[in-house]
C-alpha cells in the first residue's frame, strides 16, 4: 500500500524529500506533482519499475520515455544537444515541455525509442520535483499519469491514492499543479514538430 506524503509546494520539507528519494532508490514507484500535472516516476536504472509504469499506463516500448532533469548540462549527458537545440531549450526551460532528442550512449537502452533511438527530456518548474532531483543527484525516469481510456492526466493526489494505492509505493500530495500534460516538441528532424500540444506555449 502506498505511503502518502504531504509536501509543501513552495518549501518542500527536506525530511520528506529524503524519505521519498530513498523509496525511489529502492525501486519504488512514486506519483508526484510537476508544473503541468501529476506524473509517475522511478529510478533511471530500474527495469522492473519501468515495466510497472508501462503496466499502469498500458504503454509499450514504442512509447517515448522521458528523463526529468535538473538543468541543461544534465540534459546534454543523455541527449544530443547542438547549438540550435541548446538555444530552444534555454528559452523554454524550466517549463511544461518535453523535448524529444536523439539519445546519447549514456541513456539506458531500454529508455530509448527502439527504432528512433530517441529520448524525451524535461526540466520542470516545480520546487518539489527540483528538490527530489537534487537529492537523487541524477535524472528520474518519468511519465505523465494518464490512466488508460482517459484523455487528461490525474490531478488530485487523493484520487491517485484511491486508484493506485496497491500499485505504487508513494503518492506525494503537492497540491493542485495543473490539468494538462506537457507540450511535446520533437527536435530530432530537420523541422521542429509539436507532437502533442499541452499546457506549454512553444515559440521558435
Amino acid at each position: 500500500m502506498a505511503q502518502f506524503f504531504q509536501i509543501h509546494p513552495e518549501n518542500p520539507q527536506a525530511r520528506l524529500i529524503k524519505q521519498a528519494v530513498e523509496i525511489i532508490r529502492k525501486g519504488g514507484l512514486v506519483a508526484y506533482p510537476t508544473d503541468s500535472a501529476y506524473a509517475l516516476g522511478c529510478h533511471i536504472g530500474d527495469k522492473l519499475a519501468l515495466d510497472r509504469i508501462c503496466g499502469i499506463r498500458k504503454i509499450d516500448k514504442e512509447h517515448n520515455f522521458t528523463l526529468m532533469c535538473r538543468d541543461l548540462s544534465e540534459v546534454a549527458t543523455y541527449a544530443k544537444v547542438n547549438n540550435q537545440v541548446f538555444r530552444l531549450l534555454k528559452a523554454h526551460t524550466p517549463g511544461a515541455f518535453t523535448f524529444i532528442l536523439d539519445a546519447t550512449s549514456e541513456t539506458p537502452r531500454r529508455l530509448k525509442h527502439p527504432k528512433r533511438k530517441t529520448i524525451g527530456v524535461r526540466i520542470p518548474d516545480n520546487p518539489i520535483v527540483m528538490a527530489l532531483l537534487e537529492e537523487l543527484n541524477e535524472p528520474m525516469m518519468t511519465s505523465t499519469l494518464i490512466i488508460p481510456g482517459d484523455e487528461l492526466p490525474l490531478t488530485d493526489p487523493y484520487d491517485i491514492r484511491a486508484l493506485l494505492e496497491h500499485q505504487l509505493e508513494l503518492v506525494i500530495d503537492g497540491g493542485f499543479c495543473g490539468m494538462a500534460a506537457t507540450t511535446v516538441v520533437d527536435l530530432t528532424g530537420d523541422e521542429t514538430v509539436i507532437a502533442r500540444q499541452g499546457c506549454g506555449e512553444f515559440s521558435e
